[in-house]
């Protein structure tokens, strides 16, 4: 069974496109993937984005974190193909279901693997803008990383850790 980890950044923040009710005018700059099939990384850039979908919809999973509201949503533009429709997991969204609340994926991260990402969102706008390409990738790819990293740890365990407040707190989960 292929999954598909994958994470995009874009090329403008939502403050610059109207808001968060805009998320497919935000523009992909860049996406990465891992697939268990291929045991390894994938990037595309804008130009490659025909390649990305094509991955996506030939995965068995496709797995993220809020990749059904955001990352899907920024893609739509760029496909004709409902990639809701995709069997996917968005760990955002499972955990959300959950707890009642979202959670920050640094969070998920920090309690569960002990690892912390390596920036934000607003960090990898700037340097998409300021032609720092191979930075925008390595970021994306620490994210996509983290999030197989957290799905093969709740797979495993049926269960991950978020940081609740100040506490420590146990998650269960059914992947």
């Amino acid at each position: 069974m292929n999954i598909v980890y994958f994470d995009l950044e874009t090329k403008y923040l939502s403050d610059e496109v109207g808001g968060w009710s805009n998320i497919e005018r935000m523009e992909l700059a860049v996406a990465v993937t891992y697939s268990t099939q291929r045991g390894g990384f994938a990037h595309y850039t804008e130009r490659e984005v025909g390649l990305l979908i094509d991955e996506l919809c030939n995965a068995a999973l496709v797995v993220g974190f809020n990749i059904l509201c955001f990352d899907y949503v920024v893609l739509r533009p760029y496909t004709t193909r409902d990639l809701r429709q995709l069997p996917s997991l968005d760990i955002l969204q499972h955990l959300e279901q959950q707890l009642g609340h979202r959670v920050r994926l640094d969070s998920c991260a920090q309690a569960t693997l002990g690892a912390a990402k390596g920036g934000d969102g607003k960090q990898a706008v700037r340097w998409f803008r300021e032609g720092q390409i191979d930075k925008v990738i390595h970021y994306c790819r620490q994210d996509v990383d983290i999030v197989r990293r957290l799905h093969e740890y709740g797979k495993q365990n049926r269960h991950i850790y978020i940081q609740d407040y100040r506490m420590r707190r146990k998650v269960a989960v059914n992947w």
